[in-house]
């Protein structure tokens, strides 16, 4: 066989050194709740598609404790299954515990698709929705009902907003 010539000798040199590097680098860890938020954090796609995630839930039975489409949701499991189906992002599981997530707080005014927008009675939160534009926010509100679109100066939700935090 003949001798390679010298550029296909270095190409196939290169090449060998390339896939070597390639199977000596160490494994990547999972993204954590943080670097997903943060990697998330002002993507206008990231906002969207959780907007139309749970729009496109409206209609589904509530049910306390549920966390899918199939089970039903409960208001803070419809939260954390839309952040976790669109955008692999694992938030707590209680609308009390979603309040306490690290994150701006955001005022009524400056709400934007995606932002969690939270209910309670003093300093006591009880439920949570994902406000998706136009004052309307998308929520799993109560036993016997659906997830549904609601809007914020509905006077009882007026009354019962405490604030809204921007996790996106």
């Amino acid at each position: 066989m003949p001798p390679m010539p010298v550029p296909a000798r270095i190409a196939a040199s290169l090449l060998g050194l390339a896939v070597l590097a390639g199977c000596s680098s160490q494994p990547s860890r999972p993204p954590t709740a943080d670097t997903a938020a943060a990697q998330a954090r002002g993507n206008g796609f990231s906002a969207s598609s959780v907007t139309i995630r749970a729009l496109g839930l409206v209609g589904t039975p509530y049910r306390y404790g549920g966390n899918t489409p199939e089970s039903g949701f409960d208001c803070s499991g419809l939260v954390t299954y839309v952040f976790a189906d669109m955008l692999d992002l694992r938030l707590p599981r209680t609308s009390r515990e979603l309040a306490r997530v690290q994150g701006p707080k955001i005022s009524a005014e400056r709400l934007s698709s995606g932002d969690l927008v939270f209910f309670g009675s003093g300093d006591e939160v009880w439920h949570v929705g994902i406000y998706v534009g136009e004052g309307r926010f998308v929520h799993a509100p109560s036993s016997g009902g659906t997830v549904r679109l609601d809007a914020l100066d509905n006077p009882y939700w007026q009354r019962h907003y405490s604030g809204a935090k921007r996790v996106l």
